[in-house]
Order: structure tokens, then C-alpha cells, then sequence
């Protein structure tokens, strides 16, 4: 089979990801279960066949001489794919995620609804946060879609690869790959601030030149939005300013401090009967006592204020959870799979059911 074949098997299951082994059947993931096909196992030359077909040739020397390449591919009519190589055991191993060709509505996605008072943003840091496969993308995709529909701003992105296409509505987008658009993000970074830009969106921030970058961004008066690999609300800031030489840190919460407006912590949970996922979200909005506790380094009280300012908006993962599991669309297991403290989420659920 081609790879576009084995591409519209796994749009045709409903898969998130098509896994391509030596030594293995292709498998896909389907609602977050990995999945064999049945079909013969993969050969390290058909995966190289397959994947040489598809890049080009600075790809080609890039994947031969760091091991490991992120990509992406489109197939007219069915879907965009980010892909990643790299070396295992020097075998060639290669993993696609699928990206829909629509853009998703923001309000379809279950997310919080004061997610869209922040695409109105002038200025100020928005993060996204969650594990691999937590639909990160998705939400950034669905905010920049939803700023581009609504307001007259100049938007540019900095990708790694380009995922969603956003064509111009009433903004004008203009999205950077890198690689092919430019050498990093912090190279990009340095020069974007000249293109005249109000928003910025980062696929991720991954190192502290990208980090500094972003917040300097935000405080002179741009939106910023990007994503972190952190769980949580309270890890994310101690995350970012644990990048950082001790003597630099006081001066990054300071910048946190000033310049945070959000931070999205997100999962995508199992459904009940096993059928589709729902997101669970937890949200932490700026506020003036969000924004001492950061300048002060009292990140672990961050959870408490969180739980504490639901009227504002705010909640942390383990009620969302709960609500989920309350509103049978999670199954209580599933729930206490995925919570932060067991506990709270105990003492939540105990409390609804007894009214």
C-alpha cells in the first residue's frame, strides 16, 4: 500500500495518529487506543519508501543528519498530517497526526466560555497546557480562527510544522514554518516584532530564548499565544521560570507576573462506553492575586485560588472532572484516572450527590 492509502485508512477509522514500525503492522490510534491493521508488517525500506516520497530534499539531508525530522503533508479533500521521524535502534520510524482541513469553532471544541473574551485581547500571554495529544493545537487553531473572524488585526504565527491553514478574513495571517521560513523560533522571534505585528501565536515554547522572546512580546503590547508541556496551571509557571540560571528568575516573575492573562490546562478523556473523547479543561485567569502569588514565588498556592474563584470564571481539573462525571459522559473510573488530587475529586462528587 502507498502512504496516502494507509492516510485514508486512517481518516476512515476516525484515528488521531497512524504509527509506521519496522517490524510491525501499521497501527492507528483510535479514541486513544493504539490499533494494529490488518495487514503485513512493515519493512524498514517500505517506511523509508513511503517517507522519502513525501520530502524533499533538504528534509532528506535534515532527517539524515539529526535523526529525527518534524514535518508536514496534505492530501487534497482529506486532511492535513503533521509528521515526525527519527531513528530508533537505526531503524526508521515515522508517526503521523491527522489535522483536520476545517478549522474547528471554538465553541464546538466544550472549551470554557471565556475563552473567547480572550482572543480579545490587546495584549498580554495566553497558554495552552496539557500533555501529547491533549488537542493543544486544536484550541490555539480555534482562538486564532476565532480572532481572525472577528477582529482587524495582523497576525503571525511561528510554527514547527504549519498545522491548520488560515486563510485571511478580516485579519490579515501570515504563518512561519520552521525550517523552510525560518532557521528556529528564537531566530524568527527576533524579527517578528518588525513586521508590525498584534498577534503572535508560538507553536510552543521550548527553550528559554523562545520563552524570552514571547514575554518580551507580551509586554510590549502584543497578544501572545503559545503552548507548554505542563499539566498544570501552578507547574506551568514553575516550569518556566525553573528554565532559567537563579539569578535570572526574579526578574522572569516579575515578566510572568506582569504580563500573564491566561493559562488553559487541557486533557482529552474517554467517553462513556468507550465511544469518542470529551475535553476537560482546567482555567486559571489573571487576576491581582494570581499575579502577587506568581511575583512572590507562592506557586503552590495557585491551586487554591483556582477552586476558590469559580464566580470569576475560574476552575481547576479535578471539577471539571467531576461535572463530567456528574453529567454521565465520563466514567467515574476514567475520572480518577485523570484528576490531580484524588481526594478533592472524592470530597466534589460526594458534595453533588448528596444534594
Amino acid at each position: 500500500m502507498s502512504l496516502d492509502d494507509l492516510l485514508n485508512i486512517a481518516i476512515s477509522h476516525n484515528a488521531s495518529d497512524l504509527h509506521l514500525v519496522a517490524g510491525a503492522p501499521p497501527h492507528i490510534r483510535v479514541y486513544g487506543e493504539l490499533r494494529p491493521l490488518d495487514l503485513p508488517m512493515l519493512t524498514i525500506q517500505d517506511i523509508e519508501g513511503m517517507l522519502y516520497s513525501i520530502l524533499n530534499k533538504l528534509q532528506i539531508e535534515m532527517l539524515e543528519h539529526k535523526r529525527e525530522l518534524d514535518f508536514s503533508y496534505s492530501i487534497s479533500s482529506l486532511a492535513r498530517f503533521r509528521g515526525n521521524a527519527m531513528y530508533e535502534r537505526n531503524n526508521l520510524s515515522v508517526v503521523f497526526r491527522s489535522i483536520p482541513l476545517d478549522i474547528p469553532d471554538l465553541r464546538e471544541l466544550g472549551l470554557p466560555r471565556e475563552v473567547e473574551k480572550l482572543c480579545l485581547l490587546r495584549s498580554g500571554l495566553v497558554l495552552v497546557v496539557g500533555p501529547t495529544g491533549s488537542g493543544k493545537s486544536t484550541t490555539l487553531a480555534a482562538m486564532l480562527d476565532f480572532i481572525n473572524q472577528t477582529r482587524n488585526v495582523n497576525i503571525i504565527t511561528i510554527e514547527d510544522p504549519i498545522e491548520f491553514i488560515h486563510r485571511n478574513h478580516r485579519s490579515i495571517v501570515r504563518q512561519r514554518e520552521v525550517g523552510s521560513d525560518t532557521h528556529s523560533f528564537s531566530s524568527a522571534l527576533g524579527h517578528i516584532l518588525r513586521h508590525d505585528p498584534d498577534v503572535i501565536l508560538i507553536g510552543e515554547m521550548r527553550d528559554i530564548d523562545s520563552i524570552s522572546a514571547a514575554l518580551t512580546a507580551a509586554e510590549t503590547g502584543h497578544l501572545v499565544l503559545s503552548t507548554v508541556h505542563t499539566p498544570t496551571a501552578a507547574l506551568t509557571i514553575s516550569r518556566i521560570i525553573d528554565m532559567y540560571d537563579i539569578d535570572k528568575r526574579e526578574q522572569i516573575r516579575q515578566q510572568l507576573a506582569n504580563t500573564i492573562q491566561a493559562i488553559i490546562s487541557q486533557r482529552l478523556i474517554p467517553c462513556r462506553r468507550g465511544y469518542g473523547r470529551v475535553l476537560s479543561t482546567e482555567l486559571m485567569l489573571s487576576t491581582p492575586a494570581i499575579r502577587n502569588i506568581i511575583r512572590e514565588g507562592r506557586e503552590y498556592q495557585l491551586y487554591t485560588i483556582i477552586q476558590t474563584c469559580t464566580n470569576m470564571g475560574m476552575h481547576t481539573m479535578d471539577q471539571a472532572l467531576a461535572k463530567l462525571y456528574l453529567e454521565g459522559k465520563i466514567e467515574r473510573e476514567v475520572a480518577f484516572e485523570n484528576c490531580i488530587d484524588r481526594k478533592e475529586l472524592e470530597r466534589l462528587i460526594q458534595i453533588s450527590e448528596s444534594f
